[in-house]
């Protein structure tokens, strides 16, 4: 039996976890102490404790202890990492994935370049910013990309309109290129106002032979990080799929390319010219997408199975000519953050976890009920993946999947999500790489799920035993000689008035009438105006958590006779997500202008900066450079200036 280590956590150790378990193989889990019982660890045949999941010699010591032969890194991490393959090569352990010489020549954006100019491949016009050729700045046809060259997923990247912002614009993406990947060097290319992210699955062998398996649209994103994925691209026509696909194998080719593998270009709208960006040398988020279109001879394709095929030294079983497409599919990613209010990570415990399901839903996600997530690693809690025979019924299932999906607990951009995928322009398929940083996608309506919220609340202290009776100082509105009487409800700042017997919830003026279908299992079906709805909740004595179309809203509710603190002023500035500080800029005692920063903070691998929201005086400084701060600490007080 062959055995496997998963160098990785999370839903990617699992989905790989599942196809070796199917083939017989034996799965080694590593994990770190704050993943001590997740779930790749309990799925897997063996378990070992790591430091950390980037620590080289501890990954290739678990692989060597366990007696594992063939290391699959899943995504992020060390999976490009060109030192851990070597390591992994001189301990006689097969890594799950291409040669460290093929990392070198295809991980780097510089090197890769290289590479596809020698394939025929064509190229994104770029700048040369260094040596006896190096162009001015000022001389560049602006708009230009500063990106990262040692990395990829939007770090390291920023989009330049001017010669004045060259400067602080390269500093930054230096700098975050340093920080995410020890290495700044940068690239400055051509910067396409409007294109299509057009990415094309490969998979070479060790034999030779290199196939594609068609192509993924990936342009819904949102400062260059995926949001969207769908398979096959919706744009392009027949003979544009030829071409790309083509030069995706030729690139392939030109580097020796064994297993998976994604070679990834820009498609100008303008001109209907296509160009390279970068080749990731592993398995994609999206990968899914692909599976779910693709038949080899009629039936499914499994990324990962051929992955491992490869990896013992099998040839594939297939030609280019048996590998088809069937229908459409469309994955979307669901993070913890908060996306209607700056896209802020959140990190929490959550309390109800529930997936959308049906024909055409796959789910791949790793997330449970009381599980705590920590701003420790990618926010990324799953992915929903919906088929269907056609575009338009891939997005229906998708948006049917994503309103049936309920994570309480913490916050999530499943609305978002939902929100996005029913728009006129993402069914349009009018939504290029810089739509989502040009637009914002409305946030839903909270009335609806205040009407669940305050009705629940109320059914609940209302709900008779069995065989009771309505009778005075029970909490169900009874009254001697009258109708029961209507209950106020307070959910945070806002008093909903719910009056059952006649089946109306009143908020800020407006009423609307309501009526019970079921309520089981934190799950309340109601008829809200005509209407069917449900939503998802769990109420507490002090709070009420709704997710309602996949969207989350909490509503404290406060004990009237309690103590009650004081809001933070407008000279407050609290931390809007748990991390770490930075820097600090300011003393106490310090002067400074409306605007001026006064700190950065960092969490899940995005930075902010704390602003002075007025000229005044810093009084309060509440973090220094390194802590790691809670939700909501107070880290500058600024008392206004006189004038």
């Amino acid at each position: 039996m062959n055995t496997l280590l998963i160098a990785n956590r999370g839903e990617i150790a699992l989905r790989v976890m599942r196809t070796a378990q199917r083939l017989g193989w034996g799965c080694v889990a590593i994990h770190t102490d704050l993943d001590a019982d997740a779930p790749h660890v309990r799925a897997a045949d063996r378990a070992v404790r790591v430091e950390s999941y980037l620590d080289i010699d501890e990954v290739v010591a678990a692989a060597r202890g366990t007696g594992a032969g063939f290391v699959h890194p899943g995504y992020g991490f060390l999976s490009e990492r060109a030192p851990f393959a070597r390591a992994l090569a001189e301990a006689g352990i097969t890594l799950v994935g291409p040669s460290a010489e093929v990392m070198d020549a295809m991980g780097r954006k510089d090197a890769a370049r290289e590479v596809a100019v020698a394939a025929g491949v064509p190229v994104v016009p770029s700048y040369a910013i260094t040596g006896p050729d190096a162009a001015d700045p000022a001389s560049f046809a602006y708009p230009v990309l500063v990106k990262a060259a040692a990395g990829g997923g939007g770090k390291g990247m920023r989009v330049v309109r001017s010669a004045g912002d060259y400067d602080e614009s390269f500093a930054a993406a230096q700098r975050e290129a340093r920080s995410s990947f020890g290495d700044d060097t940068i690239l400055v290319e051509k910067y396409v106002e409007s294109g299509r992210h057009i990415e094309v699955q490969v998979m070479g062998d060790t034999h030779g032979t290199v196939l594609h398996f068609f192509e993924r649209d990936c342009s819904t994103q949102r400062r260059h990080q995926k949001v969207l994925e769908e398979a096959p691209a919706p744009t392009i026509s027949d003979e544009q799929r030829a071409a790309i696909t083509s030069s995706a194998v030729a690139l392939a080719r030109q580097c020796g390319y064994t297993g998976a593998g994604t070679v990834e270009f820009l498609l100008d709208n303008a001109t209907g010219e296509f160009y390279f960006l970068e080749m990731n040398t592993r398995l994609q988020v999206e990968h899914p997408v692909t599976e779910e279109v693709v038949r080899v001879d009629g039936g499914r394709v499994d990324l990962v199975e051929l992955q491992l095929l490869v990896a013992t030294g099998e040839p594939l079983p297939m030609t280019q000519d048996a590998i088809t497409l069937d229908g459409h599919a469309i994955e979307a990613r669901v993070y913890a953050e908060d996306s209607f209010h700056g896209f802020l990570p959140q990190a929490g415990r959550t309390s109800i976890v529930r997936w959308g399901s049906g024909d055409g839903v796959r789910v791949d996600h790793a997330l449970e009920p009381e599980q705590v997530v920590s701003t420790s690693y990618d926010p990324m809690l799953g992915k929903v993946i919906a088929w269907a025979p056609t575009r338009d019924g891939a997005v229906d299932v998708l948006a049917d999947a994503l309103g049936e999906t309920a994570i309480l607990g913490i916050t999530t951009n499943t609305g978002f999500l939902r929100a996005l995928v029913a728009s006129g322009e993402f069914r349009g398929a009018t939504i290029d790489t810089a739509w989502l940083d040009r637009h914002d996608v409305p946030a839903p309506d909270p009335t609806l799920a205040r009407v669940f919220a305050a009705w629940t609340e109320v059914l609940l202290d209302t709900m008779p035993t069995p065989g009771s009776t309505p009778r005075p100082w029970r909490a169900d509105g009874w009254r001697m000689g009258a109708d029961p009487a209507p209950d106020t409800v307070v959910l945070g700042p806002d008093l909903v008035v719910v009056d059952r017997h006649r089946g109306q919830v009143t908020h800020d003026g407006t009423t609307h009438d309501v009526r019970l279908v079921s309520a089981a299992d934190h799950t309340v079906h109601l008829l809200v105006d005509g209407r069917d709805e449900h939503a998802v909740l769990n109420v507490q004595r002090d709070s009420v958590d709704v997710v309602h179309r996949g969207q989350r809203w909490a509503w404290e509710r406060p004990d009237p006779f309690g103590d009650h603190a004081h809001a933070a002023g407008d000279g407050t500035l609290l931390a809007p997500m748990p991390g770490t500080v930075l820097a600090a800029n300011v003393t106490e005692g310090q002067v400074v202008a409306e605007g001026e920063t006064l700190g950065v903070m960092e969490a899940m691998k995005m930075e902010l900066a704390l602003k002075a929201p007025f000229a005044g005086t810093v009084t309060t400084v509440g973090a220094t450079t390194g802590d790691l701060v809670k939700l909501g600490a107070v880290l500058f007080v600024v008392e206004p200036s006189d004038d």
